[in-house]
C-alpha cells in the first residue's frame, strides 16, 4: 500500500510499507534524532530497527524526492500501540508527523482495532494531545532501559 500526499511544505510525501533494505536508514534516524539528545541519548545510542521487526509488525515511511527518508512509524496490532514513531530532523514542522498519524489511524481502523496506546517520549506529548491523543497515564522508569517516566496516552480510533 502507497499513499502520495502532500507535505505541509508542498513536497510530494509517499507512504509506504517499509522493507528490510530500509532498516539502515530507519536505525540510522533513530540514532541521530535530536529529540534524544542530552540525557536521552543512551536509550537510542545502541538502538537498532532491523529487517526481522519491520517483517514482523507494520512499519510505514514517508519518504520525499528520491527516496528521501522523511520520517516512519510502527503499529503493533497486539496490543494495539504506535511502538515508534520518528520524523527527520531536517523534515520537522512540515506536517509529515501529522501526515504519519493520520496514515496509522487509518491501518488502525482498517485492522479493526478501536484505541492505539502511545508510551511517549516526554518531550513528544504535546505533539500526540495536538493529534488526538488522550493521557491516559504514566510508565514508570525502567531502568537501565529507560530512566525516566514517560507520558502514557491513547488515541481513539473512530
Amino acid at each position: 500500500m502507497t499513499s502520495r500526499i502532500t507535505g505541509a511544505g508542498g513536497e510530494g510525501v509517499w507512504i509506504r510499507r517499509a522493507v528490510a533494505r530500509d532498516a539502515k536508514r530507519l536505525t540510522r534516524l533513530v540514532r541521530s534524532s535530536r529529540a534524544y539528545e542530552g540525557p536521552y541519548a543512551a536509550m537510542v545510542a545502541d538502538y537498532r530497527v532491523g529487517p526481522d521487526y519491520i517483517e514482523t509488525h507494520e512499519v510505514y515511511v514517508a519518504v520525499g524526492a528520491h527516496e528521501r527518508l522523511l520520517g516512519f512509524y510502527a503499529l503493533l496490532l497486539a496490543p494495539p500501540e504506535l511502538d515508534l514513531m520518528f520524523v527527520a530532523d531536517d523534515a520537522q514542522g512540515l506536517g509529515i508527523g501529522r501526515l504519519l498519524i493520520a496514515h496509522m489511524t487509518d491501518r488502525a481502523r482498517t485492522a479493526g482495532l478501536d484505541r492505539v496506546r502511545i508510551v511517549s517520549h516526554p518531550p513528544a506529548e504535546g505533539f500526540y494531545r495536538s493529534v488526538g491523543a488522550l493521557r491516559t497515564g504514566t510508565a514508570r522508569a525502567n531502568p537501565p532501559a529507560v530512566m525516566w517516566d514517560r507520558p502514557e496516552l491513547e488515541i481513539p480510533i473512530s
